[in-house]
């Protein structure tokens, strides 16, 4: 079954718009550890507008399920966390300084010297590496000569499309699944996934790892409670 990772991005803006500890972030991710998620993601970003640094430190120390950072390799201050924290997984974003939301893949092809640089630097480490990636053949074929363990679909073009036809919008995604299933490569994915479009897309996608799912979880647990949100979702992956 693909793994269920939650991102817990959302619950560091809601402490964070208050100050001190409410809600406590290491408390959330222990719950939901304790609801059935197989993992906790991360995005932290220099500005630390959500996740702080701190909290890094804070969550290795302390959750038992696989942990993934994802983030921009262009910023040392990010470079030197994950290798200070040494994570189960690192995901690779390029995402510019200031930045709302992830919204492109890596051009794996234009970057590929320096993602091999980057990948490496990781791998020496014990991290395993993902590369978050367009779902384009080509992308998919130049991550592989980068060493990557693994690549996270970006999402963001299925969940928009998914309602005016989502036997199309899934076709881009499944040629790239084939092709990383034929490389050898690990496939996640992420970004806009929620209980309406991600039942479909775990069913059409050979050989999905893991999602990891933050803003539409954290929403719908406003409505349906966090253990029952968890669930539903873990429920969406079982096919």
């Amino acid at each position: 079954m693909t793994k269920l990772s939650v991102n817990i991005n959302k619950i560091a803006t809601l402490r964070n718009s208050r100050g001190g500890n409410n809600p406590d972030l290491v408390k959330v991710a222990l719950d939901c550890e304790r609801f059935g998620s197989e993992g906790i993601t991360v995005h932290p970003r220099p500005d630390e507008r959500h996740i702080r640094y701190q909290d890094v430190f804070d969550l290795k120390a302390t959750i038992a399920t696989e942990f993934n950072i994802e983030g921009n390799c262009r910023e040392q201050k990010f470079v030197d966390l994950v290798l200070a924290n040494k994570p189960a997984q690192v995901t690779l974003v390029p995402d510019a300084e200031g930045q709302i939301t992830s919204n492109h893949g890596w051009d794996t092809i234009k970057h590929k010297d320096y993602l091999q640089e980057m990948v490496s630097v990781f791998k020496s480490a014990g991290i395993r590496v993902s590369i978050f990636v367009d779902p384009v053949v080509e992308m998919v074929e130049a991550a592989a000569e980068s060493g990557t363990d693994r690549i996270e679909l970006y999402t963001e073009a299925y969940a928009h499309n998914y309602y005016d036809n989502r036997e199309k919008a899934i076709l881009p995604y499944i040629a790239a699944a084939h092709k990383a299933n034929e490389i050898g490569l690990g496939i996640n994915a992420g970004h806009d996934l929620d209980l309406h479009n991600l039942k479909y897309f775990a069913e059409s996608i050979p050989g999905l790892l893991e999602v990891s799912i933050g803003h539409a979880l954290i929403s719908d647990a406003l409505y349906l409670g966090l253990e029952n949100t968890i669930q539903l979702y873990l429920k969406q992956l079982t096919h």
